[in-house]
């Protein structure tokens, strides 16, 4: 520490690592700014969705249209009292909702939204989301414990199950995809499939069922319904969330919304083509970030809807789909995908071919 001290100290102009430092943190800022404005909208997209399949207007007050609904409520959460039960772990109960919502902004420092739109195009994009989001459990965990209450105790506890369960499934997909392109980066990924059937672009058809895999263990993965018992209000009321108020509900809410765009992100990215337009035609890619954001839109509608349609599942339900059924087939698929790239190692290379 010392070393990197006086290196700093006695560089203060050197343009590498200050050169470095500012330009990544107005990125940082851009970033977050950018997410939470859109998670804002997106709130209300959600809310919207839920309205029109129950036959209501949803918000519709404060703002044109509603469109500063949530921006009202996030000031209703900020200047709230912040209650603390008497019998819980301060530090811990306050520390956990901060866990959960700088872990949910950091996975997004991977995610490419454009062609070198990204802060770091790292070569080990996918293992670090790996990373990110098995910490993020974490969080939930503290939370639960912390709030010294059997409800949320046994809300964090399915969190983690469920949570642990499902990225397996999810991560043998992501294999999946992995053996088909050669790299583990997330940019790659998406230029590999740069390469549409005619005109048409759509790389997803060949792992359409791994997409739908992907698809349902998102949705147990970030707790949406019908896999949301860790927050069941029929059995825990709140879940993990039940003793909180304020600005930490808030961090938790944010953070849960957060992963959610994360994933309708990977989504897009692993099976979706990315910023590529669906139409392999040179003027519809000239706007790359707009179609990047129009997919992501499409995946959360569709979280919408199944929030909206479908019932929510028993917790034995829940935990058979995960181990009995995309456990085994997601495996089956990976065995599958690289028995074929053995067996013809002309297909290997031309799938692998993308890189110029």
């Amino acid at each position: 520490m010392e070393n990197i001290w006086t290196y700093l100290s006695t560089r203060p102009t050197d343009a590498g690592w200050l050169g470095w430092l500012i330009p990544t943190a107005l990125q940082t800022l851009a970033l977050m700014v950018v997410l939470l404005v859109a998670l804002a909208f997106i709130l209300l997209f959600d809310r919207k969705v839920w309205a029109a399949v129950q036959m209501r207007k949803g918000p519709n007050v404060v703002g044109p249209f509603g469109l500063l609904q949530s921006f009202a409520d996030f000031f209703k959460f900020v200047f709230k009292e912040i209650v603390i039960p008497a019998g819980a772990d301060r530090t811990i109960f306050l520390l956990a909702p901060l866990i959960s919502f700088v872990l949910a902004f950091a996975a997004w420092a991977v995610i490419p939204v454009g062609p070198g739109l990204v802060i770091a195009d790292i070569n080990v994009g996918i293992l670090y989301l790996f990373a990110i989001s098995s910490l993020g459990v974490y969080g939930i965990i503290m939370g639960g414990w912390a709030s010294n209450s059997k409800y949320p105790f046994l809300g964090s506890l399915r969190s983690a199950a469920q949570m642990v369960s499902y990225e397996v499934s999810i991560g043998f997909v992501i294999i999946s995809v992995i053996l088909l392109v050669g790299s583990v980066n997330l940019s790659d990924i998406v230029n590999s499939q740069n390469r549409g059937l005619g005109l048409l672009n759509w790389n997803f058809i060949p792992l359409f069922p791994m997409f739908v895999v992907f698809f349902i263990s998102a949705l147990a993965e970030t707790n949406r319904p019908p896999f949301d018992l860790p927050e069941a209000e029929s059995e825990l009321v709140a879940g993990y969330q039940v003793e909180y108020s304020s600005t930490p509900y808030l961090l938790f809410m944010i953070g849960e919304y957060l992963n959610i765009v994360l994933m309708c992100s990977m989504m897009t990215i692993l099976f979706f083509g990315g910023w590529y337009s669906p139409i392999d035609l040179p003027v519809l890619n000239a706007v790359p970030i707009l179609w990047f954001g129009l997919k992501v839109v499409f995946f959360f509608f569709l979280f919408a809807m199944v929030k909206a349609i479908v019932p929510r599942y028993r917790y034995d339900q829940l935990m058979r789909i995960g181990w009995k059924i995309f456990l085994p087939l997601s495996l089956f698929w990976v065995v599958l995908v690289a028995g074929v790239l053995v067996a013809f190692p002309d297909l290997a290379a031309h799938l692998q071919s993308w890189r110029p």
